[in-house]
């Protein structure tokens, strides 16, 4: 469960304090436009309009990274030879799998927020810290060290974003970037446990 917000009131009418322009972006780049057209409500989730923008921004990069690192397991799964085929050959389509499912969690809320999800290739390449998969599989055990390095990058990215959703008092996006932090985390874990001797 997120901390409860420990936000000041702003003088403007009452609204909480803004923590927009306090997300990390990668190269300026923004993509989570808001949405809302025609005769649509205005959203008033307990949310400042900033904040969701803020959050839905932050989000967005972790959509991308979990996105990149998601295409790079399934290409594991599907390349994967040598001795440890059959074991790893599982493994990757586990992880790919709960990545995969974890994509629609996350675009979600960037949609409860009100604004619309990044969901192309050209996207998810202006803002992804993950690297694209690279184009000659690697040889087992570099396939492992990647997933490695993929996992702790949508980890370390996903912490970045706690505190913005946190201070704006957005409890299920921090719990829910917490919960994939453990699972990156753990994954992490497993698989650098295959690299030790």
């Amino acid at each position: 469960m997120a901390k409860a917000s420990k936000k000041t009131p702003s003088p403007i009418a009452g609204s909480p304090a803004s923590s927009a322009g306090k997300v990390p972006t990668k190269g300026g780049a923004r993509v989570a436009a808001e949405s809302g057209r025609g005769n649509a409500p205005m959203i008033n989730i307990g949310i400042d309009r900033d904040d969701r923008a803020a959050i839905a921004e932050g989000l967005s990069r972790v959509l991308a990274d979990t996105y990149t690192l998601y295409l790079t397991t399934h290409n594991f799964h599907w390349n994967v030879t040598g001795p440890h085929f059959n074991s790893l050959h599982a493994m990757f389509m586990a992880q790919y799998t709960e990545l995969w499912n974890s994509t629609d969690v996350i675009a979600e809320r960037i949609r409860a927020l009100g604004h619309y999800a990044p969901g192309s290739y050209a996207e998810f390449s202006k803002i992804a810290t993950v690297p694209d998969v690279p184009q000659t599989p690697p040889r087992a055990m570099e396939m492992v060290r990647i997933l490695v390095t993929g996992h702790e990058t949508v980890s370390r990215i996903a912490r970045e974003f706690i505190p913005v959703a946190e201070e704006a008092g957005d409890d299920p996006t921090a719990d829910m970037l917490t919960a994939r932090c453990t699972v990156h985390d753990q994954t992490a874990w497993m698989l650098r446990s295959l690299l030790e001797d």
